[in-house]
């Protein structure tokens, strides 16, 4: 066991990190791992390549992953702050370049391969996103004077031009709500939340109007007639077929059929092996990650800190909660992985540097440190 009396790194880290959040993100891992095992197989089969081989890359995944969050979660708030300015700079020159040389897949330019691996910067950009958006924020809260809010906006508009160029409309609306949701947490007059709000549907509806991809969807979702429902019709089927303790682990229908049971539709996957049961413990498990992050991010007195692992948290809960829903035919179709349970290299390692610095950001810190960091008065005015 160790002392609280040492001081080394890994012994503060250790007193000061919350236990609990740690292990519900450990848990999700673990049950990423068991659910690739379950679905990566038959889709590796159905395409010529080793049965293992989405499973042995997702697990390969993990190992860097983990030693991201882990080293993240180090990083104090000023450090925080400076890695993710450098990450939003490097992602952001990144989707520049995909969109000039990247591949076309489906009408779609979001990835590049750069030493042989395949990166979808848009996923690097969205936690140091938020990050640097509530920096900005917590500024504006400290210095009335100084442009932050303009600055985040600026930041907004430019970041989200660059999503819809590729085009990536589920990235675009996930950013939308996470930066409106910092807009709202960070105290700024009503009028201007729901104008913001006014826009974004307006924005929505002429996609509608104008990009035949979304309205296809949209139409879809409202019509199943109107088009190809097959994908969202036997991720239904699976949910009844699973019940509420599954047809067992390996004995699933859906899978065989499914092209991306491995990782838009991993969530049917595990309703119908492991039974609706599962489904819930991780709905709880994800519920759980959010609220206690949020818990936390109120009791911190640093402005920064809270509004950062504020929006950190709503990114990852928002966009388990979009994937889940789609597969449960809730909302229209949209590809979103579920946060450590769907296969994707770009989105394990985002997703574990941004639950690194939610780890970091809801730490607890001496009184003396955080009144340091210059936003304690700030901190008492707002509140």
């Amino acid at each position: 066991m160790l002392s609280r009396e040492e001081r080394t790194p890994f012994s503060e880290w250790w007193w000061t990190v919350d236990k609990p959040l740690f292990g519900a993100i450990l848990l999700l891992m673990l049950t990423g791992v068991i659910l690739s095992l379950a679905a990566s197989p038959s889709v590796a089969t159905r395409i010529g390549l080793d049965p293992f081989h989405f499973f042995s890359r997702h697990v390969m995944f993990l190992a860097p992953s983990f030693m991201v969050l882990l080293g993240v979660s180090f990083l104090s708030p000023r450090a925080i702050r400076r890695s993710a300015l450098i990450i939003f700079t490097l992602s952001i020159i990144l989707i520049v370049v995909t969109l000039t040389i990247g591949p076309e897949v489906k009408g779609s330019r979001r990835w590049i391969t750069l030493l042989g691996v395949n990166i979808q910067a848009s996923e690097i950009a969205k936690p140091s996103f938020v990050v640097i958006a509530a920096w900005l924020f917590a500024e504006s809260t400290k210095r009335p004077e100084m442009p932050a809010t303009s600055m985040a906006l600026v930041l907004l508009l430019m970041l989200v031009s660059l999503l819809v160029m590729e085009p990536d409309f589920g990235q675009t609306m996930l950013i939308l709500m996470v930066w409106g949701s910092l807009f709202f947490i960070a105290g700024m007059r009503m009028i201007w939340v729901f104008g913001l709000a006014g826009l974004g549907a307006a924005g929505l509806f002429s996609a509608y109007l104008f990009v035949p991809h979304v309205a296809g969807r949209i139409k879809r979702f409202m019509n199943p007639a109107s088009g190809d429902t097959f994908q969202v019709d036997t991720a239904m089927e699976a949910f009844y077929n699973g019940g509420w303790f599954g047809l067992g682990p390996g004995e699933g229908i859906a899978k065989r059929s499914l092209p991306d049971s491995h990782t838009d539709f991993v969530f049917a996957v595990a309703a119908e092996e492991f039974g609706i049961v599962l489904c819930l413990a991780m709905l709880a498990l994800f519920a759980f990650v959010v609220i206690r992050t949020l818990s936390r991010a109120y009791a911190n007195e640093d402005m920064f800190s809270r509004f950062a692992a504020s929006g950190l948290a709503i990114l990852f809960g928002v966009q388990a909660a979009i994937n889940m829903s789609v597969n449960l035919q809730l909302i229209p179709a949209k590809g979103m992985t579920l946060p450590f349970i769907s296969y994707g290299g770009s989105s394990i390692v985002s997703l574990a540097y941004g639950v690194g610095m939610m780890l970091a950001l809801t730490r607890l810190r001496p009184r003396t440190e955080v009144e340091a960091s210059g936003h304690a008065e700030a901190m008492r005015s707002y509140a």
